[in-house]
């Protein structure tokens, strides 16, 4: 019996995962690259050490993390979720450990763990990896998919497109020919930049957990937040750009965020905790004494932008000089003009319709034969390991269901 030849597209992280549950004693996988590297996002996941996936045991917690894609997911994290990777890797000698946020990585600390899984078991699968090949177009003829390439052209059986988000629209063009409409790709997970905001000459400074919100809108995000050189950084501004971002690509990335310092604070208690240390150390200097748990720099700099003396005393702080300070710790407001996003580890909102999509096969509901994994999909999560979820989530589906004859 002649074996069924599946073309995977792309080797990164679902390319990977869709080809090894592709391959069968039936099956003839070969996964083709644009470039002479697989898995680069792996490689530099996690400062290097590749956040496989996040701890969130509960279904609906889990989806709420998409921004986009969290129903269609629903149903494909049905068949392969968090459990199932962790025994996945775990039974490939890869142990995975939970950090106090959440985030999974492997005990090794090291992304090359999980590359080599990965690799070991494609070769134990006999997938052929062809480097250095890219898709020119896609076509179906008869039964079969004719894929023209830069090294000539190749015919598939069936076909997983794995190939990733891409900034520009026309980044998805080898799959005109397919009929597939696609949901035009804008950024997301991005750092905030203020160019004219005196608040960057405090880069380095960082704050636990504040609270971050957009305003003239409902969106917000809390955690960590880091000021750079160039603006606004860190889990709860990255997590924010992501539900945010086709909101802030509407108002071209110029609009005010406003900070609150501490997430758990009320403007009441603030009030409160600030007259209370007034009323028992009057004598004491503002400037010298960090309250509500920040950082001395941050705290001197929002007393400077309270217009509160470096030698002044709480005895001394005006009604003005006091409804300021509060109003600088609970919402402190930044001028957002535009955004950076980090090349190699850029996330996208858009790609293929999922509405064009079957969630319990990947499979293309008008094209059969054809299936979709991984972030050339309009799926995007937040960070944490959601989207490395949603990559061995979908290339498993994709792989298992192109066996079929």
């Amino acid at each position: 019996m002649q074996k069924l030849r599946i073309g995977v597209i792309g080797a990164g992280a679902a390319g990977y995962f869709a080809a090894i549950h592709a391959s069968s004693k039936h099956t003839e996988v070969t996964m083709l690259e644009k470039t002479s590297k697989t898995l680069a996002k792996v490689k530099i996941s996690g400062g290097g050490r590749c956040n496989v996936t996040h701890h969130a045991p509960e279904l609906s917690k889990l989806i709420k993390s998409y921004p986009r894609g969290g129903n269609f997911l629903k149903k494909v994290f049905r068949y392969f979720a968090i459990a199932e990777t962790i025994d996945w890797f775990e039974s490939r000698g890869v142990a995975l450990k939970i950090e106090q946020d959440g985030r999974m990585f492997p005990v090794s600390d090291s992304s090359q763990s999980i590359i080599n899984a990965l690799v070991a078991e494609a070769n134990k699968c006999n997938v052929n990896l062809l480097l250095n090949v890219a898709v020119h177009s896609i076509a179906k003829e008869s039964n079969q998919f004719e894929v023209q390439t830069s090294k000539g052209k190749l015919s598939f059986d069936r076909l997983i497109i794995c190939t990733g988000g891409n900034p520009k629209l026309s980044g998805f063009d080898f799959l005109e020919g397919l009929g597939h409409s696609i949901v035009e790709p804008i950024p997301s997970l991005f750092t905030f930049n203020t160019p004219h905001s005196p608040l960057k000459s405090l880069m380095g400074i960082s704050v636990p957990d504040a609270l971050v919100k957009l305003e003239g809108t409902k969106l917000s995000y809390h955690g960590p937040v880091l000021i750079t050189h160039w603006g606004i950084s860190g889990p709860a501004v990255l997590k924010l750009s992501a539900f945010g971002a086709e909101w802030l690509a509407d108002v071209h990335y110029k609009a005010n965020a406003h900070i609150r310092w501490g997430v758990d604070w009320t403007e009441s208690e603030l009030i409160m905790h600030l007259q209370a240390f007034k009323s028992k150390h009057p004598k004491k200097k503002i400037f010298s004494n960090p309250l509500v748990g920040l950082p001395q720099r941050l705290w001197m700099y929002l007393c400077q932008e309270s217009e509160i003396m470096e030698m002044q005393l709480w005895e001394n702080t005006s009604k003005k000089q006091f409804n300021k300070l509060v109003q600088n710790l609970f919402c402190y407001i930044v001028p957002i003009e535009g955004k950076t996003t980090f090349k190699e580890e850029f996330v996208t909102a858009g790609g293929v319709d999922l509405g064009q999509v079957h969630p319990e096969s990947m499979e293309s509901k008008s094209t059969k034969g054809l299936f979709f994994a991984g972030e050339v999909l309009n799926i995007d999560g937040i960070t944490g390991g959601f989207n490395f979820q949603a990559a061995w989530s979908t290339g498993y589906l994709a792989g298992k269901n192109s066996q079929t004859l």
